[in-house]
């Protein structure tokens, strides 16, 4: 199972400090490489976690060779311990799975990620304490208590916020999450903690433990949290070859996506096939596709159709919101002079 908001919302800042890891690496990805005898451009894209419904799209397109038809070759990379960002920003890959925000906690240390592609259109992380703690009824009930978690100064702005809208004091400990979220907080080592709505909620529901969550957006915290999706090096995107081979993989990504939601059944059994060694609970994954189309988490206008584009509209005040709270911090500690800007941190110029 993969932990909670491990990767996604973790601390980007500690992630970053990881970069002199793989910096030897650096040349080893950095350019979109062609076949010798074809001339295919080459991208090379990097999971943030363990395979799962989020990458779906990405196992649906090597399957169905959407990435072939669309004129590209795709290497699908295992995370790395540094994490996407900073494999993208060292050359290691050429793609990265992560969300806006880590983007902009990334760039204010001085990276140059660029948001690409947005999966997610409306929130998806939840703040969750077991349903048999009858003493937590709103986040108000959460002043006080133990949040488990990996140290994310992003995680604990909104869990303060939500708290702090519910008429609490905002104040509460934290725990190190261990294997698992589930297991800590049922060990009673900890109250409450961050699970996705697309993969643990769906979990919990199969399985038990059943959990009570909150929703961000429903307490004070502004904009959509939740803007996950694909980040490459903006200075990478300065080749016009660069350019033409991201366009020509995310169309063939988007198509992958679109087949999820409109067969989803036949979508779970290629992500299950292609990822035998991940050991993917099938009844998991058919039911996180579930839950993806019915609350439209990755489309708009058209259920069926994955939106993709960043709705920048959603992703300032967020941004924003994160900067008052201290989130964002240069590489020497400070805050920057001023909020992220959402418009210099995505760009929806390749999608087609």
């Amino acid at each position: 199972m993969r932990q909670a908001l491990h990767t996604i919302i973790r601390s980007a800042a500690a992630a970053f400090a990881a970069a002199a890891l793989i910096a030897p690496m650096g040349g080893c990805g950095s350019d979109t490489a062609t076949d010798s005898g074809s001339g295919t451009p080459k991208i090379s894209f990097m999971l943030d976690w363990t395979p799962n419904t989020n990458h779906i799209g990405l196992y649906v397109a090597q399957e169905l060779d959407y990435f072939k038809q669309s004129g590209v070759d795709v290497s699908i990379l295992p995370t790395a311990q540094a994490g996407a960002e900073t494999s993208v920003e060292n050359g290691v890959a050429n793609v990265g799975f992560t969300t806006l925000s880590n983007v902009a906690a990334f760039n204010a240390k001085g990276a140059d990620l660029s948001f690409v592609f947005d999966l997610t259109q409306k929130p998806v992380a939840r703040w969750c304490a077991l349903a048999s703690r009858k003493d937590i009824v709103t986040p108000k009930d959460l002043s006080g208590k133990t949040f488990v978690s990996f140290g994310s100064a992003e995680q604990n702005a909104v869990v303060a916020q939500m708290i702090k809208h519910a008429g609490g004091t905002g104040k509460f400990s934290t725990a190190t999450a261990g294997t698992n979220t589930f297991s800590t907080l049922t060990s009673g080592k900890g109250d409450f903690g961050g699970f996705y709505a697309t993969w643990e909620e769906v979990q919990s529901k199969l399985d038990g433990p059943a959990l009570h969550c909150f929703v961000a957006s429903d307490w004070g915290v502004p904009g959509n949290p939740d803007q996950l999706g694909y980040a490459v090096k903006a200075s990478w995107l300065k080749d016009p070859q660069h350019r033409t081979a991201l366009t020509s993989f995310l169309t063939a990504a988007r198509k992958g996506y679109d087949y999820a939601l409109s067969h989803p059944k036949q979508a779970s059994d290629i992500l299950i096939n292609r990822n035998k060694s991940a050991l993917l609970d099938p009844a998991l994954v058919n039911a996180s596709m579930d839950a993806i189309i019915k609350q439209r988490y990755w489309s708009t206008d058209d259920p069926k159709r994955i939106a993709a584009a960043t709705d920048l509209s959603q992703a300032q005040p967020y941004l924003d919101f994160q900067y008052h709270a201290g989130t964002y911090r240069d590489n020497d500690g400070h805050n920057p002079a001023s909020a992220p800007k959402a418009a210099d941190l995505a760009t929806n110029e390749y999608l087609r």
